[in-house]
Formats: structure tokens, sequence, C-alpha cells
């Protein structure tokens, strides 16, 4: 079985008001990823992903290359990772 991580995110560019939260929960599901997502006050987008290291690897990749369709990213960063034993959510959620 594949080891468990926990990791922060934010990405940065054109990333508000144009779904990058709903896709990504979208995408985050569709990986079987437990965590959360919204928007700042400094107009990025920040959260929190946990799963299995493979999943949240292409998670990574998505986030700094797709997101969603109207978006400009400039760059993502990844902060805090590490290993977990298991997750502390129990979805994948859009915060306010």
């Amino acid at each position: 079985m594949s080891k468990m991580i926990g990791v922060d995110f934010e990405v940065f560019g054109r990333v508000q008001g144009i779904e990058v939260r709903s896709f990504t929960q979208k995408r985050g599901k569709e990986l079987g990823l437990k965590g959360w997502c919204m928007n700042t006050s400094q107009g990025t987008v920040v959260g929190r992903l946990e799963g299995e290291k493979e999943k949240i690897d292409e998670m990574k990749h998505w986030l700094r290359y797709t997101g969603s369709p109207q978006s400009a990213i400039d760059k993502v960063e990844f902060r805090n990772e590490q290993e977990i034993t298991k997750s502390t959510f129990s979805n994948f959620e859009i915060r306010k």
C-alpha cells in the first residue's frame, strides 16, 4: 500500500472567480483525496491535500498545469508535506 501524505498548497495567478475551487474539489475527489480549498484576500487559492503519495503527486501536477479552464496559473507553492497515518478530513470541501 502506498504511503499517505498531507501537504498544504497555494495557487497564484488569475485563480479567483473562475471556478478554480470547484474544479480543484472535483479533481481531488476523482483522485480519492481528502482536504479543502478556499479563496484568500490576497487573490490566491489555498488548501490542504491528504491521500496516497502517488495521487497527491498527480494533483500537484494538475494544480500546476491545468486548474480550471479559465485560470491563468503563475505558480503553485507546496508546504508542510509530511507522512500521515490517516486523513483528518472526511471529504474534499470548499471553505468560505
